[in-house]
């Protein structure tokens, strides 16, 4: 076994037996890598990761190519979830060599670790190749590796950057129709979601759409939202016996997935999908929240409540074994209600895709339109389909599972609790309430130090001396802090939420330029000290702090926090125009900005039902305070002998309601 044995990342785990002499990403690769003058190969991904495991079998098992990268080369590999600070700084290399990224994400860096070249997956032959020519290169070369080192290195430090905007900005309706309608012109508006394939779910994107939607009155888009949610949730994307969404669709139709089940996509989905219910009430909306929540709970989390990152693509080497099925198979399983399963999710003899014989499940029609057109009716044919799907479930339990990568990610976790929050809010479901604080307290009893600093990896056997946590990790725990806050109005999580803003603020964010770092002030220092500000398959942590450092400084009056989060707008604004989707959550900030947020203050006996009525009406521009009792200052004077709801915006408040209808009309009025 080489230096990955005694690593805690599934990932790492997994190429400990490689005859690479694999070390992990620390002093004593580093350290080699300039004693003895060597190029280091940074090899980077994660253990759902399909491409990961092609690359290992083909070059990482094989002796002679390990042979040839153990001769010329200090191997590192870095587990990306572990590390994205690492992984940040070599998807810029790549993606600025080669205009993509992705992974494996393999680098070669000179012995101070900046880069030469990169690319992602290489086949075996290619890969030998590519290494021997770089060794020698560097060898002949090395003013020429050192001129191209400088170059790159500087780009990368430029790269994902912006300025310093001192000007006070005035937002309007035109600065959002601008960046929407740039934007729509890369909606598909036949399949739904943008572009053609891959297609990514990108929840933030569509929840940022949602509220334009609906406050802009724009039916254009309110259609492309509602075309998307229903074709992902129709898609075989989504587990349709197991629930859950897998990470992307390989083609343009949501149909075929990559089979890879990652937390963070089905936190956000959950958040994404409750909100569309009270957006736009949707039977369909509510059964994939509960399906989702099913399977994270079943198969991510804890026993102590902490969510596990992702379920891999692959079961005994085959990409989607466990998921796929052929006709025959069902009919062994389901008998005589095999026709009218095999109808429901489009399984056929010969199979839906190219595994031959093999079916996708998918959905193309509605309940209604399928048992009118079988002749049954609607309770019928759900019943009947629910007892199947129960079955089908059942038979694949049997089968050899996908790995699990039992890593507990704080940032990602952040995410899920968030997502629970925002499903009790939609639904008043106590299980899911029940499920969010018992995270809550897993999250600050596990992750949060003494000194009140997070830690990016949850480790059951080793206490951290020094906990090492990103910006990602505070920006979404804050967020699902906040959640909770609004849906149970306990301060004990809000008051949390303001100690690890301001240790954010104290170790990551830098008032010169306005904006805040990836990576602490304290921690190790890379060849770049990285910003991130574009929006992914997870929002930026950047737009994460500017959106929850708004609310914060709306809940505690504080101007700091404000004047933060206006700068970071201000500084960014200036790109939304050209690619909305990269900045989606900072158009939900602009948002807030040009149409104000409803600070509703809910005070005395009835605080709960009132909170609950109220979240019935789909208001995506407020906060919610408030309680029996409270001590934020907007709650000051404000509790009496009986229940009163207060709508305050831009410092001021209005007359109290005594009941949600009236204080709903206030907002209507507002609006």
């Amino acid at each position: 076994m080489n230096r990955l044995a005694n690593s805690t990342s599934p990932y790492l785990l997994q190429h400990a037996n490689n005859p690479v002499n694999w070390y992990p990403w620390g002093k004593e690769a580093l350290d080699r890598a300039k004693a003895e003058n060597k190029l280091i190969l940074v090899s980077i991904g994660y253990s759902a990761c399909h491409w990961c495991h092609v690359m290992e079998h083909e070059s990482f098992e094989d002796e002679q190519v390990a042979a040839v990268m153990n001769e010329y080369f200090v191997c590192i590999k870095v587990d990306r979830e572990e590390r994205p600070d690492v992984d940040q700084i070599y998807m810029s290399a790549v993606q600025l060599m080669s205009g993509r990224g992705g992974w494996p994400l393999n680098c070669i860096c000179l012995p101070d670790q900046r880069p030469i070249y990169g690319g992602t997956y290489f086949r075996k032959n290619d890969w030998t190749s590519l290494l021997f020519n770089l060794a020698d290169f560097y060898k002949q070369k090395p003013e020429e590796a050192e001129d191209y080192a400088v170059r790159l290195t500087e780009g990368i430090r430029n790269y994902e950057s912006i300025d310093f905007v001192v000007a006070q900005a005035q937002y309007a309706k035109t600065d959002l129709e601008a960046i929407i309608n740039n934007w729509k012109r890369y909606f598909d508006k036949q399949e739904g979601g943008s572009g053609n394939a891959p297609k990514f779910p990108m929840p933030n994107n569509w929840q940022a759409l949602m509220r334009y939607a609906y406050l802009m009155k724009d039916d254009e888009v309110t259609a492309q939202v509602k075309l998307t949610l229903h074709k992902m949730a129709f898609g075989g994307i989504y587990d349709h016996v197991g629930g859950g969404f897998a990470r992307y669709s390989v083609d343009g139709r949501w149909h075929v997935p990559h089979f890879e089940k990652m937390l963070y996509d089905n936190a956000q989905l959950i958040s994404l999908y409750a909100e569309a219910y009270t957006w736009q009430p949707d039977e369909l909306y509510r059964k994939i929240v509960d399906e989702v929540i099913t399977f994270s709970t079943g198969e991510l989390m804890s026993a102590d409540y902490g969510f596990y990152s992702a379920l891999d693509a692959d079961s005994e080497g085959k990409e989607g074994k466990f998921y796929i099925f052929t006709k025959k198979e069902i009919e062994e399983v389901l008998g005589d209600d095999a026709g009218l399963f095999c109808i429901y999710y489009n399984i056929t003899e010969d199979g839906n895709w190219e595994e031959e014989e093999s079916n996708v499940l998918f959905r193309k029609d509605s309940d209604e339109d399928l048992a009118q057109k079988l002749g049954l009716s609607v309770e019928e044919l759900s019943g009947k389909i629910h007892t199947s799907r129960q079955k089908v479930l059942e038979a694949r339990a049997s089968r050899v599972r996908p790995g699990l990568d039992y890593k507990i990610l704080t940032s990602w976790n952040g995410l899920m609790l968030k997502g629970l929050a925002d499903a009790y809010r939609a639904f008043n479901k106590p299980e899911y309430l029940d499920i969010a604080l018992n995270n809550a307290e897993f999250i600050l009893n596990n992750l949060v130090s003494q000194s009140g600093r997070l830690s990016r990896v949850y480790n059951a056997t080793s206490a951290h001396d020094k906990p090492v946590a990103f910006l990602d990790d505070y920006a979404n725990v804050i967020d699902g802090l906040i959640a909770l806050y609004e849906v149970t109005f306990n301060e004990r999580w809000l008051m949390e939420a303001r100690k690890l803003a301001d240790t954010a603020l104290i170790h990551y964010y830098d008032e010169s330029k306005g904006i805040f770092f990836f990576t602490a002030d304290d921690d190790e220092q890379l060849i770049a000290r990285k910003s991130e500000i574009m929006d992914g398959v997870i929002p930026a942590s950047n737009s994460v702090m500017a959106r929850v450092l708004k609310k914060l400084g709306l809940l505690f009056d504080n101007e700091e926090y404000t004047e933060v989060s206006a700068q970071l707008l201000r500084n960014v604004m200036p790109q939304l125009t050209k690619y909305g989707s990269a900045y989606s959550n900072w158009v939900a900030l602009l948002l807030d900005e040009v149409f104000g947020v409803n600070e509703i203050a809910i005070t005395g006996n009835n605080a709960e039902a009132f909170r609950r009525e109220i979240e019935n009406s789909y208001i995506p521009n407020k906060i919610m305070l408030g309680g029996i009792t409270g001590s934020l200052p907007l709650l000051q004077d404000k509790f009496g002998a009986s229940t009163q709801i207060f709508i305050c915006k831009d410092k001021t408040c209005g007359l109290p309601a005594h009941n949600p209808a009236d204080a709903l009309k206030e907002v209507e009025a507002r609006f």
